[in-house]
């Protein structure tokens, strides 16, 4: 049952509409999207360039930030059964179910377009592909099964293929490169988040690896097992010729040092080392995307 919509203040409520769009996960996407865009254009950024840079990084801003709210809008009374997220505006009643799936589907909407407009039609397909996979499949698939973990990653990995397209119009083994990184990066980030709340999750009936895994022996094998894949995929963007040597080195430590923190928190199976994990986590990714943009290679 729906609980009482409050009545709130207008600045009250664009908060809770923004805080609808995830910020935090849409900035993410829309970084990766723009490093994507960035390493994939010839040279610097002149002024045609860069307009068209913001043009992508805003409508795949709105793509994730419409994702986003689909995805509160569909999980509402999950959320409502968890600790952490009972407040968010649907679950705490502040906001009606209805105004927020008209809000989640215009920005998606306006943001596939736009996309289709200012990038080109590749780019928009590779969009709603990701909205498609986040909201029809991997948000459902969260009170089945604790694959979702693998099928979320998918949509979190294309952003930077789409700043790809964007830019050059095509997808290249350099796109799937950036890709693996975001794919094998997310695993390990995703199991330490459902290590720290597998107990919210399993009030919320979502079966994560963690929850169905109480001793940890199969979570800790996966963050070790994707630290590993991530290590050599993360080395990619210097053999393929996108970034130079000192990405290469850089990267090779950073990989290092987070695998090292993976084994660590497999050994431990602590919430503190999980939190540990968590943290290097949101460290690593920028780093090596800043480092690579830093090096790179002009195609």
């Amino acid at each position: 049952m729906e609980p009482s919509i409050a009545i709130a203040a207008p600045a009250a409520r664009v908060a809770d509409f923004v805080e609808l769009t995830k910020p935090r996960i849409t900035f993410m996407v829309v970084v990766s999207a723009a490093a994507g865009f960035y390493l994939a254009a010839p040279g610097s950024l002149d002024l045609y360039r860069s307009i068209r840079l913001i043009n992508v990084v805003l409508a795949t801003g709105l793509v994730a930030a419409g994702a986003s709210c689909l995805n509160q809008v569909i999980e509402r009374d999950t959320d409502r059964a968890m600790e952490r997220t009972r407040e968010r505006p649907l679950p705490a009643g502040r906001l009606d179910p209805a105004a927020a799936l008209v809000f989640g589907l215009a920005l998606a909407v306006l943001g596939s377009i736009s996309l289709w407009l200012t990038a080109n039609p590749l780019t928009a397909v590779l969009g709603i592909l990701t909205l498609l996979l986040y909201v029809g499949i991997y948000t459902p698939l969260k009170r089945v099964s604790s694959l979702c973990t693998i099928i979320g990653a998918v949509p979190g990995a294309l952003p930077p293929v789409m700043g790809w397209t964007a830019a050059t119009g095509s997808l290249s083994v350099e796109a799937w490169a950036l890709f693996g990184i975001l794919f094998f990066w997310q695993m390990p980030h995703f199991l330490a988040i459902a290590w720290l709340y597998r107990d919210d999750y399993r009030r919320g009936g979502q079966p994560m690896l963690p929850v169905v895994d109480p001793a940890g022996g199969s979570t800790s094998r996966q963050i070790v097992l994707y630290g590993l894949a991530l290590l050599p995929t993360s080395l990619l963007p210097a053999v393929v010729g996108l970034a130079g040597p000192a990405y290469f080195a850089g990267a090779l430590v950073l990989g290092l040092a987070f695998l090292g923190v993976g084994l660590y928190t497999a050994w431990t199976r602590t919430t503190a080392s999980a939190r540990l994990l968590l943290r290097v986590s949101v460290v690593y990714l920028p780093a090596l995307l800043g480092l690579m943009a830093l090096d790179k290679v002009s195609l």
